[in-house]
């Protein structure tokens, strides 16, 4: 198997498990605040990690390794929060097509500023894979009589932006850590998101109450782990900008488990993107 189709299979596995912690962590924000869900996951991931750094006695790597990952780790947290508010602040569709598209395009401006130019083939590929990131995550809004169209404030487009932002350096940064090792990174990243995730909720506590969300936390952070594992592993098998395009197509894997166990069918629209999607993915990994 060539390394661009490594690449793209541990790019599918990232999306596929991504999507999977969306769609667990969208379920169950129904019932509990969002955020205790996410530190949930996060704390009991970080004690797993731990537990198997120790036990399989991995060398720790060097502090700059470590010092990439505590900073996408800490930053990529602090994301998420602004994410969350910038959903509440709005009708989530063009906030979580914003976000969406810049979490992509970060990693690819600058894995194409830092290697240069890829073949014309993947050019096609991200630039297809970038339309699809849209068409599946920009939702339409509310039609009909009666019906006005709720505009966005720009605050929750500023928020959006950051979040995306955020999220794409955090993908950056894993990859530039993941040359110390994936446990530690990992390690030392959900550390950091921890605390950042500590002292947002210190300073804002969410105000429903504060029970029904440790399984669903569990289960989420479980999953969200195994995304940044093959995320960092289709890092080291081919170019950022592939690995960060394919795994940033995540909502296609919540739209599609959403369709499956809740019957919420998708809009042509998104039918669309995951088609588009697919055939991108088909171009990054030749």
């Amino acid at each position: 198997m060539s390394s661009s189709a490594s690449a793209a299979g541990f790019g599918l596995i990232s999306a596929a498990t991504w999507g999977g912690s969306d769609f667990v962590g969208g379920v169950g924000a129904r019932r509990a605040p969002a955020l205790l869900i996410v530190a949930t996951g996060h704390i009991v991931s970080l004690i797993v990690l731990l537990a198997i750094c120790r036990e399989m006695q991995v060398a720790i790597p060097g502090r700059a390794y470590m010092t990439y990952a505590a900073l996408g780790g800490f930053e990529g947290s602090l994301a998420l929060a602004l994410f969350y508010r910038a959903l509440a602040m709005a009708p989530m569709g063009l906030t979580a097509a914003l976000t969406g598209l810049l979490t992509a395009l970060v990693p690819v401006v600058f894995s194409l500023l830092h290697n240069g130019l890829p073949t014309p083939l993947t050019c096609i590929g991200l630039a297809a894979g970038c339309v699809a990131i849209w068409l599946i995550t920009r939702s339409p809004a509310p039609k009909g009589p009666g019906v006005k169209e709720t505009p966005t404030p720009p605050a929750a487009l500023l928020l959006g932006s950051l979040a995306g932002v955020g999220f794409g350096t955090q993908l950056i940064l894993f990859k530039m850590a993941s040359g110390g090792g994936i446990l530690w990174a990992m390690t030392s990243a959900r550390t950091a998101g921890v605390l950042a995730l500590l002292l947002f909720l210190a300073m804002m506590p969410p105000k429903a109450p504060w029970r029904g969300f440790w399984l669903t936390g569990i289960l989420a952070g479980t999953l969200d782990t195994l995304g940044n594992f093959s995320y960092i592993q289709a890092t080291r098998f081919g170019r950022l900008d592939v690995a960060a395009l394919i795994c940033s197509l995540y909502p296609a894997g919540t739209i599609l488990l959403a369709t499956m166990v809740l019957r919420e069918w998708p809009t042509r629209r998104q039918m669309a993107g995951i088609g588009l999607a697919l055939a991108a993915v088909g171009l990054l990994s030749v």
